[in-house]
């Protein structure tokens, strides 16, 4: 398992970070059809992640209603995990009440619910903040404010976003040097072989201001998991009930024939595959894995040790890159004359 630097932050991360959105469903509902482990499923995971080099653990605090953040800090006291041997990231946007001030990216809502999230944790620091998307109610101003505090006051190490637009980062970052206030050093966002509209703005902002990529939901919320057919069919698998994010079945259908051919030649899964390839990619630092059993855990850990070459690396990228779209081919033909 390597360590990644975290954006241009002194931070090092595994490269792949284990998410907890599986623990603690507990209800039929959104939450219940993504993962119900309990306390003790839970501490298997985590067990299992810990032996094979993973430091880096990723929750939220509307992930199951606060009960994720719970499980997963119950999980390190009951496994004796040392505080500076893991790094754990917690998000706040969402809903956590009724009231209209009971969920965004203001000042109000990200202090008291950073409090909460440290009580939920049993922790006395969060390494990890992240903001879960785009607030169009609140000034980007007031929100890095409110998060400078919580690093000046030693609750927070490191500041994230996640779900935001290229415009809104380089915004913020921007407001943040300006203002000499905490910075950002990583975006989390969705990024996969059959989802690679990231690439048009947000990975050359990424690269250009250092600031480092998690990714999460890999697998495409298991569409790339292997188990689909060419219609994008399965018997079982999460997207059967919540088919989510959205994806292009006949380009999927395509790169799915395509990733079946290396994986056989490499003696690895699909998923192992759809994995590797976000590895080599520079601008990643950080995938997200979540699982509800510890083969499927142990099968994603696996994809650390499958290594694509320049062949298969083109030809994944023949059947999955993204049709051109402008300014990027007037980009790419006017940067010609300099080149």
């Amino acid at each position: 398992m390597h360590m990644r630097q975290l954006g241009h932050s002194g931070l090092f991360v595994s490269e792949l970070c284990l998410g907890t959105m599986t623990f603690g469903g507990g209800e039929d509902g959104f939450w219940g059809q993504i993962g119900r482990l309990d306390q003790e499923e839970a501490d298997s995971l985590v067990r299992t992640a810990l032996d094979a080099g993973i430091n880096f653990f990723d929750t939220a605090n509307v992930y199951s209603a606060g009960r994720s953040e719970r499980i997963l800090g119950q999980s390190l006291k009951n496994l004796g995990i040392a505080r500076d041997e893991v790094v754990i990231a917690t998000k706040v946007l969402g809903p956590m009440g009724d009231g209209p001030n009971a969920r965004g990216a203001s000042r109000g809502h990200i202090l008291s619910q950073c409090r909460q999230s440290l009580e939920r944790l049993g922790l006395d620091h969060i390494d990890l903040y992240q903001i879960h998307g785009f607030d169009n109610a609140t000034p980007i101003m007031e929100t890095l404010e409110a998060l400078d505090t919580l690093v000046r006051q030693g609750h927070v190490r490191y500041l994230g976003l996640s779900n935001w637009a290229a415009w809104q980062v380089v915004k913020a970052v921007g407001l943040a040097e300006m203002r000499r206030l905490a910075p950002i050093v990583s975006l989390q966002a969705y990024y996969t072989l059959v989802g690679r509209d990231l690439e048009r703005e947000i990975v050359p902002m990424l690269l250009a201001e250092k600031i480092g990529l998690m990714v999460w939901s890999p697998l495409a919320g298991g569409y790339l998991s292997g188990k689909y057919d060419r219609d994008g069919q399965s018997a079982d698998g999460r997207r059967a009930t919540f088919d989510f994010p959205p994806v292009d079945r006949t380009r999927g259908a395509t790169a799915l024939t395509e990733m079946r051919r290396i994986a056989e030649t490499k003696g690895c899964t699909v998923a192992q595959v759809a994995l590797a390839w976000l590895l080599h990619q520079p601008v990643v630092t950080s995938v997200i894995v979540g699982a509800k059993r510890i083969d499927q855990l142990a099968d994603n850990i696996a994809a650390t040790r499958v290594s694509l070459d320049g062949d298969d690396l083109a030809a994944i990228d023949a059947v999955t890159r993204l049709p051109p779209e402008y300014p990027g081919w007037m980009l790419e033909r006017q940067g010609a004359y300099r080149s």
